[in-house]
C-alpha cells in the first residue's frame, strides 16, 4: 500500500527555488500518481462604517464588481512537464478551462488574491513580498519541474488591504515577507496569465481547517471585489492520493462531486450552511481524508456573499470527477 508523502506546508519545510528530494522510504507524489494512473488504465455581507486607517489602505475601485472563482489545480507541475498524471484528454480539458479563467472578469483585475490549498499557518497569513520567488513544493518530478518560472510581482498595498479587512472583522492575521508562489498558485495562474503581469498576493489557510472560519475570512474580504482584486481559490474537489486511478474511488468522487455541484450553485446563507457541514455530505471523508484542498472553496463562497454560483467546469483526473465554481 502506498503511503502518502508528507506535504510541505511551512516555509521552513519547503524549498524556495531549488529541487527537493524525497526520503528513501517514502514513494514520491509522482510515483503514487503514476502508479495510480497505470492502475486506472488497466482497469456580501453588509458593510458598516470604515475606519480611517482602512480607507487609507484601500485601493481605488474600478468600475464593476469582480467575480470570485474556485478552480482545480491538478497534480504537481502537470501542464508544463510530462508527469503521466491523467490522460492527454483530461489534461487538455483542464488546461483549456484554466486558460479561460483570465476571461472570467469582464475588466482586467488590478491584482489577484490567491488562496492555495498548499499553504497553512496558525493565523490567516498574507504574502507581502514585492517580488515573490518560486516555491517548488513538490518532489520526485523531472528536473524541468524545478526550472518553471512565473515572475508576477507581489503587491504590499493589496496585502495591507487584506490585513485591514481581516482586522476589521476581528480575524487574527499575519504576514510573510518571504513566501513564494507554490504550485497551487503558479500552475493555474501560469496557464491563465502566462505574461505574469498582474500583481498577485497569496493568503494562507488556517490550521485546524475550520470551514466556518474560512467562510468568515471570505466574507471579510468581499469588499476587494469592488476594488479590482480577483479572488481565486485553488484546490481540488477530490483529494485522496490513494484513490487516484483506483476504479473503486470513482463512485466516491462522483458522489461527493454531485453533492458539491448541487450545493455550490446556491446563494448566500443556504450555501454557506451546507458548506460548513460539508463532512456530512455523501462520501465526504472518503473524498477528502484531509480537507485542505476543499477549504479554498469556503473562502471563495464567503466572498461570494449573496451571489449564486455556477458550475463552470466538470471533468476528471485519473478518472475521478472534479469541478470548478464561479460566482458573480
Amino acid at each position: 500500500m502506498f503511503r502518502e508523502p508528507a506535504y510541505r506546508r511551512d516555509r521552513s519545510e519547503a524549498t524556495i527555488g531549488v529541487m527537493t528530494t524525497p526520503t528513501a522510504t517514502d514513494p514520491t507524489r509522482r510515483e503514487v500518481l503514476l502508479a495510480a494512473g497505470a492502475a486506472a488504465t488497466a482497469a456580501t455581507l453588509g458593510c458598516g462604517g470604515e475606519p480611517e486607517a482602512d480607507r487609507a489602505t484601500r485601493p481605488a475601485a474600478p468600475t464593476g464588481r469582480l467575480p470570485v472563482v474556485f478552480v482545480p489545480h491538478g497534480g504537481g507541475p502537470w501542464p508544463f512537464v510530462e508527469t503521466g498524471i491523467g490522460s492527454p484528454d483530461e489534461q487538455a480539458a483542464l488546461a483549456a478551462y484554466l486558460r479561460s479563467v483570465a476571461q472570467v472578469p469582464t475588466t482586467r483585475p488590478k491584482a489577484i488574491l490567491m488562496i492555495s490549498a498548499h499553504w497553512e499557518e496558525r493565523v490567516a497569513t498574507v504574502s507581502t513580498a514585492e517580488r515573490p520567488p518560486m516555491l517548488y513544493d513538490y518532489y520526485g518530478f523531472p528536473p524541468a519541474s524545478y526550472q518553471l518560472t512565473w515572475p508576477a510581482p507581489g503587491s504590499p498595498a493589496v496585502a495591507a488591504r487584506v490585513r485591514a479587512l481581516l482586522d476589521g472583522a476581528g480575524i487574527a492575521n499575519g504576514e510573510d515577507r518571504a513566501r513564494g508562489f507554490d504550485h497551487g498558485t503558479f500552475v493555474p495562474l501560469k496557464l491563465a496569465y502566462p505574461d505574469a503581469d498582474i500583481p498577485t498576493v497569496q493568503l494562507s489557510l488556517v490550521r485546524g481547517l475550520d470551514p466556518a472560519h474560512h467562510l468568515a475570512i471570505g466574507r471579510a474580504l468581499a469588499p476587494l471585489r469592488d476594488e479590482g482584486v480577483f479572488i481565486v481559490g485553488s484546490g481540488m474537489t477530490f483529494h485522496d492520493l490513494r484513490g487516484f486511478g483506483n476504479p473503486r474511488a470513482r463512485p466516491i468522487a462522483a458522489a461527493f462531486d454531485g453533492w458539491l455541484r448541487e450545493i455550490g450553485v446556491r446563494a448566500g446563507e443556504e450555501r454557506d450552511r451546507a458548506l460548513a457541514a460539508w463532512s456530512e455530505a455523501p462520501s465526504a471523508r472518503a473524498a477528502h481524508p484531509r480537507e485542505e484542498h476543499l477549504l479554498p472553496m469556503m473562502v471563495v463562497a464567503g466572498a461570494a456573499g449573496a451571489d449564486p454560483g455556477r458550475v463552470a467546469y466538470t471533468g476528471t483526473i485519473l478518472g475521478l470527477a472534479l469541478s470548478a465554481y464561479h460566482y458573480g
